[in-house]
């Protein structure tokens, strides 16, 4: 799925960056490029009455980025990140960003982060190869294996810092929302907005964006495709991410 990985979509500014409207991401270091699913999470999560966030495995901090766009960097942004070498393009992401005095790098395992808030918004792009074959390249398995973070690990990390009125919203490909969607029901977290994403309309569904309360309501599903013919957005793509793309 070759639209996951750096493409025309996104503006190339040097070789080991990707120019936004407002933002600059680095990647030079990091196994695990800009990419679609991080642009869509951070465009499509909502921030109503948020006040804190968490992003949990941040990479090189595109979703905060993109998140601190969006709240005018008005709110604090803790972001988590395992590996050294993401962790210092996300340092360098975030230093040279407008909003560098609400973004706070915590560069450890989020099983061994501990804050004294809880959160309103806790997102995450998390690992989810549960079962496939494993990369050589030892960054990316950290980054895209779930030995170090599983689904479960992370439902019982968003039960600790997650405010009982806050909301959680990650994106999965098809299969593994299924496993997450059960496991969070289980901790009492229920689905209220789920966006199915294909890259185009005759292809399978191959993301899933998902939003989480504690708060039971009805589940509002949309469905959302990157292309229409050839390499020409969909309206609905550019309408969701018009905010940041220099394109469209």
């Amino acid at each position: 799925m070759t639209y996951l990985s750096s493409g025309p979509y996104m503006k190339r500014y040097k070789p080991d960056q990707f120019q936004f409207k407002q933002f600059t991401v680095t990647h030079k270091r990091s196994s695990m490029k800009v990419g679609t699913d991080g642009v869509l999470l951070g465009a499509w999560t909502s921030v109503e009455g948020v006040h804190t966030v968490l992003d949990i495995g941040t990479g090189t901090g595109l979703i905060a980025l993109m998140l601190a766009q969006r709240t005018s960097g008005k709110i604090p942004i803790d972001a988590v990140e395992i590996s050294a070498e993401a962790s210092a393009d996300a340092s360098d992401n975030f230093k040279c960003s407008p909003w560098s005095s609400a973004i706070q790098l915590h560069h450890l395992p989020i099983q061994k982060f501990t804050s004294t808030r809880k959160y309103d918004l806790i997102v995450s792009n998390p690992p989810y190869f549960i079962n496939s074959f494993k990369p050589p390249d030892k960054q990316r398995e950290l980054a895209r294996h779930a030995e170090q973070l599983s689904l479960k690990e992370l439902i019982d990390v968003v039960k600790v810092l997650l405010q009982p009125t806050g909301r959680l919203a990650l994106i999965l490909p098809f299969s593994e929302s299924k496993i997450l969607k059960a496991l969070a029901h289980h901790a009492g977290l229920h689905c209220i907005r789920e966006c199915n994403f294909h890259s185009r309309a005759h292809k399978p569904i191959e993301r899933v964006i998902l939003e989480f309360s504690y708060r039971k309501g009805e589940v509002r599903t949309s469905t959302l495709c990157l292309y229409r013919m050839g390499e020409e957005w969909t309206p609905e793509y550019k309408s969701l991410t018009h905010e940041f793309y220099l394109k469209g």
